[in-house]
């Protein structure tokens, strides 16, 4: 006998079909977590390429001429006239401008004046001096004849040597007088200014009318520049990065009149003298640079690279590629036999791949130091995993598959690294980091270099 009730298999039916279906979400669910939570890796690639590299010590500078001359003037007065105007290209010896000679002229002729005055007097006191000395020659005559007494004779020698004192009094005066209006001539001809050397007029202080004091603080009235086909930059390297730059090494700048445009020149002077401020010390580097165009003005600001050190058509892989290393690899032994202190490559943790390989990016961009006045220094590629004659293992990604290489490591540039190894070629894909998807994208950059050199290969990178 049944004792089921009436409509108890529908409800058993339904029960497991529903504890069926919330099984299968339940599992859909786990797998969808499990995979957001641990998804697989992507690798960030570069490829090989080749091309230069240059180490460069980076500051910012001023553009100057290689000589300036203040031009001042010697006398005080009134400005009259001027001939020199902005960018007015003069020579030497040209008058530029003219002070009102009026007054002087008046010295020099009231100079003149006495300096003849005087000149009558010697006349005068010449004719003097003969005249007492036939007196005094004719008493002595008349003594040995009795008619003139000593006294007499002693009184014609007395006015005698006056007469000729007065004689020798007013030829020193004349002198004086000459000198006095050979001064007065001098300032007279001082009047005009002219230019010193041959250039151009970078600044013109004066206008006619105004009033020239001369004085050890007087302002300048005109401000030339020789050669302006020649000029500097004056810049402030760090004592850090000093130790580097030589006389004669190659240089480039860029102002920001021309973003376009990369001057060239070369280091000509190192300053020893300090310039401290704020206890930074810098020194003043001097770099050589041609202005044929005159493209190039006084006071540009020059963000200035100096090359310390380059290398010409080598094969270059970003500089993350050397740090690169699989999850569970231990990393390979650097230069002297060292093993990294974790065992592990930097940047690929299961959680902190994205954060690391940001890291990674950054750091490719090398460290700076800031002179004072804005003035920044950097040297790119010191004190690197992997610098210049070292050994280090990439990875490289070859039919999907991970790829390890040795390679020997030269010169960097804080970007990109020189390498040289026998299974590596050009647009060979190496990878410089790993991320999951779900991290933020990263970019790595495979180009850094200074403008005016070209790569036979440009790096492109994928995900």
């Amino acid at each position: 006998m049944n004792f089921t009730p009436r409509g108890w298999q529908p409800r058993r039916a339904l029960l497991l079909w529903t504890a069926l279906v919330l099984l299968i979400v339940l599992a859909a669910v786990a797998v969808w977590w499990w995979r957001g939570r641990n998804p697989p890796l992507h690798y960030i690639t570069a490829r090989v390429t080749q091309g230069d590299i240059q180490r460069a010590v980076n500051m910012t500078g001023a553009l100057n001429p290689v000589v300036t001359a203040q031009v001042e003037s010697f006398v005080s007065g009134n400005i009259k006239s001027w001939s020199c105007d902005y960018n007015t290209p003069v020579t030497a010896g040209q008058i530029c401008a003219l002070i009102d000679p009026l007054p002087f002229q008046v010295i020099v002729d009231q100079d003149t004046a006495s300096l003849h005055s005087a000149m009558a007097q010697l006349a005068k006191d010449r004719v003097a001096a003969a005249n007492q000395a036939v007196v005094y020659a004719y008493d002595q005559k008349l003594i040995d004849q009795g008619i003139v007494s000593q006294v007499t004779i002693n009184a014609d020698k007395a006015t005698l040597d006056q007469d000729q004192a007065q004689v020798k009094l007013d030829t020193a005066n004349i002198a004086q007088q000459r000198a006095l209006l050979h001064g007065a001539q001098v300032n007279l001809g001082y009047t005009k200014i002219p230019s010193p050397v041959n250039g151009m007029v970078i600044t013109r202080y004066i206008d006619v009318g105004q009033t020239v004091v001369s004085s050890l603080s007087a302002s300048p009235l005109f401000l030339i520049g020789k050669d302006m086909h020649s000029m500097q930059v004056d810049t402030n390297v760090s004592e850090a990065d000093v130790g580097g730059v030589k006389p004669g090494q190659r240089a480039y700048f860029a102002v920001q009149s021309y973003p376009n445009r990369t001057f060239w020149g070369s280091v000509r002077q190192i300053r020893e003298g300090p310039i401290t401020v704020q206890n930074v010390v810098t020194y003043d580097v001097v770099i050589d640079v041609k202005n044929d165009d005159l493209a190039l003005f006084p006071g540009m600001t020059a963000d200035a690279h100096i090359i310390t050190a380059e290398r010409s058509n080598v094969l270059r892989v970003p500089l993350p590629a050397i740090r690169f290393n699989p999850e569970g690899v231990s990393r390979a032994p650097r230069a002297g036999g060292r093993e990294d202190s974790q065992g592990r490559g930097s940047g690929q943790g299961r959680e902190g791949g994205a954060s690391r390989a940001a890291a990674e990016s950054r750091g490719a961009s090398g460290e700076e130091r800031h002179a004072p006045g804005g003035a920044a220094g950097s040297r790119a590629g010191s004190g690197r995993p992997g610098a210049s004659g070292g050994r280090a293992q990439i990875w490289l990604l070859r039919d999907g598959k991970l790829v390890s290489v040795r390679v020997h490591t030269g010169l960097d540039d804080g970007t990109l690294i020189e390498v040289a190894g026998e299974d590596l070629k050009v647009g060979d894909v190496v990878v410089v980091n790993a991320v999951r998807p779900n991290a933020p994208p990263t970019e790595v950059s495979g180009e850094n270099r200074p403008p005016g050199t070209n790569a036979n290969v440009r790096g492109g990178f994928r995900m």
